[in-house]
């Protein structure tokens, strides 16, 4: 396999540091909130508006804070677009991007106004517990993304169709048949009309199951490397990723949110800043769950790398060949701009799959040792 150009490690160099600004830039928000006490001027201010109405303050107070960071995060949203032209891997236009960051946003508002009623509902309600309800549907809502987001989600910035090659489509079709996976179509994803690269999932839950492959992969790839692409999905499928998935985040999101109880409680008890119902506290909460979401990304990224190498076993097992595997995952490293041997630390820190390079090696290491 070719080794990483200079221009793909300057792409992904670019990619982190956004990356890490934009962290940088949310901490530092909630942080400063915090500490100057706008945090409580924004809820003064959310009661003066709504008549002392609490879930009118609570939207009010919510909206505030949501435009306020979209505001101040939508230079760098920019720069990563200019990023994705410097490096001729966008196809679309500033019109086409300013809509789609205003429809993100808007799911943003609407699932973040969503999830602070409930919050701050269950606090006021259930003091004692609201953190066990609000893990419980915390996973229910979840799962019900899951399975809805083909159907309603994603067509929102993406167009799909019926994929038209029927001899694909048989092939497809009868690889997850045996992988044990119904599906209720295969769709060609239409992402040329935003990007040059390349993508391919088994996508939702149940009646929404369906397997996606994106125009640019189908252009740049043969059917064989199609196939074992797909295959690689339908490991995910064979191995019970999603449900172990499930289990995994079940156990992180209860963690998560005992956290959130014990620190709102601090900050009542303790710090003597917030009563526990008081909605100005928002920004601590945001801040701890941002804290257990970075303590736990190396780990998660090693638990997802693990998962991506039984898909892989997979996708070789079931085609019997790994040389449209090789072929293909070299076609996307190109296609992606993708670093195919990144240093470790930032396959541990960033990396949710293995790169390119010891994928391959790991291919062509199984073959030799089953000749």
């Amino acid at each position: 396999m070719t080794r990483d150009t200079a221009e793909a490690r300057r792409y992904h160099r670019l990619l982190r540091r956004i990356g890490f600004a934009d962290l940088t830039l949310g901490l530092l928000v909630m942080s400063v909130l915090l500490a100057t006490n706008w945090t409580s001027d924004f809820r003064n201010f959310a009661f003066k508006l709504g008549g002392d109405h609490y879930s009118v303050a609570l939207f009010i107070y919510t909206t505030i804070v949501l435009l306020l960071t979209k505001f101040l995060s939508l230079g760098l949203d920019y720069y990563g677009f200019l990023i994705e032209h410097r490096f001729h891997l966008s196809n679309q236009r500033l019109r086409g991007w300013a809509w789609d960051q205003i429809k993100g946003f808007a799911l943003v508002f609407v699932f973040g106004q969503v999830l602070a009623q409930v919050v701050y509902f269950l606090i006021r309600f259930q003091p004692q517990w609201w953190w066990v309800i609000g893990w419980v549907l915390f996973l229910v809502f979840s799962m019900l993304l899951t399975h809805i987001a083909p159907v309603l989600l994603f067509p929102l910035f993406f167009r799909f169709r019926a994929l038209t090659d029927e001899d694909l489509t048989a092939r497809l079709t009868r690889l997850s048949e045996k992988a044990g996976a119904k599906v209720r179509g295969v769709y060609e994803w239409m992402l040329s009309e935003k990007t040059k690269k390349a993508n391919a999932a088994l996508m939702g839950l149940g009646r929404t199951r369906r397997i996606v492959i994106s125009d640019t992969l189908l252009s740049s790839c043969n059917h064989d490397e199609v196939e074992a692409v797909l295959a690689h999905e339908l490991g995910h499928h064979v191995h019970n990723h999603m449900l172990k998935g499930v289990a995994v985040e079940s156990i992180i999101t209860f963690f998560g949110f005992w956290c959130l109880k014990i620190a709102i409680r601090w900050a009542a008890l303790d710090w003597k800043r917030y009563d526990q119902i008081d909605f100005a506290n928002l920004p601590l909460m945001v801040l701890v769950s941002t804290a257990i979401s970075v303590a736990l990304f190396p780990l998660m990224n090693a638990y997802s790398r693990f998962n991506e190498r039984q898909a892989d076993l997979y996708s070789w097992k079931s085609l019997g060949s790994v040389q449209p595997f090789c072929s293909a995952m070299d076609k996307l490293a190109d296609q992606n701009l993708s670093e195919r041997e990144p240093s470790p630390w930032v396959e541990v820190l960033f990396h949710s799959h293995p790169a390119a390079g010891p994928r391959v090696r790991a291919a062509q290491n199984w073959a030799d040792s089953h000749k």
